[in-house]
């Protein structure tokens, strides 16, 4: 078979290369692989920042945002051949920490754990792939041409229920919720958003194209002209920070009603926090967290609230499919991208 792979920390080494056919374990489901979507993490791996290949490989086959098909499936697994899936991503560590050994893996405590296409295990794009059966996520057959989106959906739903958690602290009864940045996860935060009732704001660059469309689309609000503006008629509960900029970090601190939650899902450079964003914090009762992957409880609500979108709309999202042969020279985003997948088949 052929798979898509790297030279872990060592730039520009992404290659179609061959491999030999996996063969599935006692409890493994045999999964022929139809797509893979790619993100920031896959970007920064390709340049060579990280990523672990497996124990005795050279290279690592990324993609963890999966979608196959199973070929073959043990008795009693619960699957069947032609289900339509989704590869879990992370594995708890095998010592096991407290989270992991309470299934709270994406909370890990000494960082042991592995990730498929990330860190210690191979990841899914390629043509045939295996994955526990317990660790497979069963998709609605509709959603074959998304499903892909389920491992960014799985981000999104663990952020949402996070910011269910520290609301019960107190009496919480949102209605608004601002989401920076218009990408896949900025995209399906703001869905989860509508889903639940809520006024969604979403706030990006662009003042044209394929976000402002999918936002429109989605009944929400699009803004391109800052944090002030965005929140100018009214003061939102919810901020879902997805762009991995500290400057609007700040700002949404700043412009938040009382008692408001900032989610942090992007990835954060190095930089000197403002005092003043503290003590806005302090004196409103704000709160300021972050959440970045998932477990299997988000998983399977991730493919709920997948199923329950307009699968046009998710197809908005998919702006540029590329076929494997092609992947390793096309994969850099344009700027109307906002998910490039890369197809199996």
């Amino acid at each position: 078979m052929y798979a898509l792979t790297v030279l872990p920390n060592t730039a520009d080494s992404v290659q179609v290369t061959e491999l030999p056919d996996p063969i599935p374990g006692a409890g493994d489901l045999l999964v022929d692989g139809l797509a893979v979507g790619i993100c920031g993490t896959d970007a920064e791996i390709i340049a060579g920042t990280f990523g672990t290949a497996p124990p005795g490989h050279d290279r690592l086959v990324i993609g963890h945002e999966s979608l196959g098909r199973v070929r073959q499936a043990p008795d009693g697994s619960g699957f069947a051949p032609g289900d339509l899936v989704a590869g879990v991503v992370r594995r708890p560590d095998p010592v096991p920490c407290g989270a992991c050994a309470h299934g709270e893996f994406d909370m890990c405590r000494n960082g042991r754990y592995t990730e498929h296409g990330i860190k210690g295990l191979h990841g899914f794009a390629s043509e045939a792939w295996c994955v526990e059966a317990d660790y497979a996520i069963r998709l609605d057959p509709r959603l074959e041409p998304v499903g892909m989106l389920l491992e960014p959906a799985s981000v999104v739903a663990k952020a949402w229920e996070q910011i269910d958690r520290i609301g019960a602290r107190s009496w919480f009864e949102p209605s608004s919720v601002l989401v920076t940045g218009a990408g896949p996860i900025g995209l399906l935060a703001a869905l989860l958003g509508v889903q639940r009732g809520l006024d969604v704001h979403v706030l990006d660059l662009m003042d044209h194209g394929p976000k402002p469309d999918a936002v429109a689309a989605l009944g929400a609000t699009y803004h391109h002209d800052g944090v002030a503006a965005a929140a100018a008629g009214a003061p939102p509960d919810i901020v879902i920070e997805a762009t991995g900029a500290p400057a609007l970090v700040y700002e949404a601190i700043d412009h938040t009603a009382k008692c408001g939650i900032v989610c942090l899902t992007g990835v954060y450079g190095p930089s000197r926090p403002a005092a003043a964003a503290y003590r806005e914090m302090v004196m409103e009762n704000d709160v300021l967290f972050g959440s970045v992957n998932a477990n299997l409880r988000h998983w399977s609500a991730a493919a709920d609230a997948l199923a329950a979108a307009d699968p046009d709309w998710l197809g908005r999202l998919v702006t540029r499919r590329v076929p494997l042969a092609e992947a390793p020279g096309a994969l850099d985003p344009g700027d109307d991208d906002i998910k490039v997948v890369v197809t199996l088949e």
